[in-house]
C-alpha cells in the first residue's frame, strides 16, 4: 500500500506575489491531495493540480480573476510545449 507524502513548500498569492509556506500532502504518484497555508494571513485556493494560495485581505473576485488568468497562462504554456514537439 502507497502512503501519501508531506511536503513544505512556499508559493506565492495568485494577486500579489506574496510568499508563504504551505503543507501539501501528494499520493505517491505525485498528485495534490490537500494542503494548508501554514503563514498567517493566506488560504489555498481550490486546484486539483498543484497548491495555489492568495492573501486573506484579497477579494473573492480578485482571487478568481487571478486564478483564471494562472489556468490560461498555464494553458499556453503547454500549448507551446506541443508545438515544439
Amino acid at each position: 500500500m502507497s502512503e501519501n507524502t508531506n511536503s513544505v513548500e512556499v508559493h506565492g498569492c495568485l494577486v500579489c506575489a506574496r510568499l508563504f509556506n504551505v503543507l501539501a500532502v501528494y499520493t505517491a504518484d505525485n498528485k495534490l491531495v490537500n494542503c494548508t497555508v501554514t503563514s498567517p494571513s493566506g488560504h489555498c485556493v481550490p486546484d486539483e493540480h498543484q497548491p495555489l494560495v492568495a492573501c486573506d485581505i484579497h477579494t473573492e473576485d480578485e482571487v478568481e480573476s487571478a486564478h483564471k488568468r494562472w489556468q490560461s497562462r498555464n494553458i499556453k504554456e503547454a500549448d507551446d510545449k506541443q508545438d515544439n514537439k
